[in-house]
C-alpha cells in the first residue's frame, strides 16, 4: 500500500513551496558554470597531486576552525550592499587564480571567511543572532548541506532539535564532519582554477558561484528554521522533503 503523501498545514504550504523551488534552482547555474570552465570533474581533479589533496582537507578545516571570528568581524564593517559578498568573493578568486594551483590553495582561507561571513547575514536576515553559539554551529553546518557540483544533499534537514547549550567540543565536531564535504567542494573548484591567467578568470566566477550557493542554502535553512519555531521541525521537516523532492515518473 501506497504512503500517503504528506500534505502542509494550510498556512504553511505556500512557504514550503516557494523554499522547495529555491532549492531545486539552486544548482542548476553552477553546474552549468562548471561544466563551461573546466570539462569533467574527474579530468579536474586529476590536475591535483595527492599531497596537494591533503594539504586542501587540512587547510579547509583549519581555516573552518578560525574563519568565523574573522567573519564575525565583518559584522562591525557598515553594510555596502547585497552584492558587496559576491564582489569581495571574485577578488579573492581571481587572487588566488592568478597564480595558478599554489596561490589558488593559498587563498582558500579567505574564499571560507568570505562565505562564511554571507551565511550569518543570511542567519541575521532571518532574525536570529549569529554570535549565539546555537546558530553558529548552524552556520557552520550550512557547508554540510551538499555542494555546488553535486546535486546531491541540497538542504541537510539534520537540524531544528532544540537550542541546546552548544559546547566547544560539540562546534569542532560539526567542523571535522562538514570539513571533508567542503574540501571536496574547494578541490574541485582550486582544479579549475589551476592555470594562470585563465585561473583568474575561472577563480572569480567560480567564487561568486559557491558564494550564491551557500548562500543560498543558508536563506533556505533559516527559513526552515524560522518556520519550525512556529509550526514544529517534524511537520516542516517532512513537508519540505515531499515538496523538493524531484516528480516521479511512474508507469500506467
Amino acid at each position: 500500500m501506497d504512503a500517503l503523501p504528506i500534505v502542509p498545514p494550510a498556512d504553511l504550504a505556500p512557504d514550503i513551496r516557494a523554499l522547495a523551488l529555491r532549492y531545486r534552482r539552486a544548482n542548476g547555474p553552477v553546474m552549468s558554470l562548471v561544466n563551461r570552465l573546466g570539462g569533467t570533474l574527474e579530468s579536474q581533479m586529476a590536475v591535483i597531486p595527492a599531497r596537494y589533496r591533503e594539504q586542501i582537507e587540512r587547510l579547509t578545516e583549519r581555516a573552518l576552525d578560525t574563519a568565523y571570528g574573522v567573519a564575525g568581524q565583518g559584522a562591525r564593517i557598515p553594510d555596502m550592499g547585497p552584492r558587496a559578498p559576491v564582489l569581495a568573493a571574485m577578488a579573492t578568486g581571481a587572487a588566488g587564480g592568478a597564480g595558478g594551483l599554489a596561490t589558488s590553495i593559498a587563498e582558500l582561507p579567505l574564499t571560507i571567511t568570505v562565505i562564511l561571513h554571507a551565511i550569518r547575514q543570511a542567519a541575521r536576515e532571518a532574525g536570529f543572532d549569529p554570535e549565539e553559539a546555537w546558530i553558529k554551529a548552524e552556520c557552520l553546518k550550512v557547508f554540510g548541506s551538499g555542494t555546488p557540483l553535486h546535486g546531491d544533499d541540497g538542504v541537510n534537514t539534520s537540524f531544528l532539535s532544540a537550542r541546546l547549550t552548544i559546547t566547544g567540543p560539540a562546534i569542532q565536531k560539526i567542523i571535522t564532519t562538514v570539513a571533508p564535504k567542503l574540501a571536496v567542494a574547494l578541490g574541485q573548484k582550486v582544479a579549475a582554477q589551476a592555470v594562470p591567467v585563465m585561473g583568474a578568470i575561472s577563480g572569480a566566477a567560480l567564487n561568486a558561484a559557491y558564494l550564491n550557493y551557500y548562500r543560498e542554502m543558508a536563506r533556505i535553512r533559516f527559513a526552515l528554521l524560522r518556520l519550525a519555531e512556529v509550526h514544529g521541525a517534524e511537520p516542516v521537516l517532512e513537508a519540505f522533503r515531499a515538496a523538493a523532492e524531484p516528480p516521479r515518473i511512474t508507469r500506467a
